[in-house]
């Protein structure tokens, strides 16, 4: 695993802390082969809500493309704190364009 990625994975996975949190579980979801890394929020013990999305990140070759961000600590500053230039990443959820969107698709 190259450092980018494995900097994506350990980062995501923060996000899911103890797994518990007020009135909900958090499972990460770490796709190794595929490098993309999400957190999802499930309501617990009683489901209100549908599940959600908390954090997805993906990397594709040298990029992180961040597909979702709900959280009040982005996973962009945690990134760069870790050395990861900015125009390295893309946040999608903001609308910032994916450059060569075709060459980012699962895929390839």
């Amino acid at each position: 695993m190259d450092q980018i990625t494995q900097v994506v994975r350990e980062e995501v996975a923060k996000y899911a802390g103890s797994g518990r949190g007020a009135n909900i579980i958090l499972f990460p979801l770490l796709d190794d082969e595929h490098h993309v890394y999400a957190v999802n929020a499930v309501d617990y013990p009683t489901r209100e809500d549908v599940a959600m999305v908390v954090v997805l990140a993906r990397v594709v070759g040298n990029r992180v493309v961040i597909e979702e961000d709900t959280t009040d600590k982005k996973l962009i500053d945690a990134l760069l704190q870790r050395g990861i230039p900015r125009d390295q990443i893309v946040l999608a959820y903001a609308g910032e364009p994916i450059p060569d969107a075709a060459l980012y698709e699962l895929d390839n």
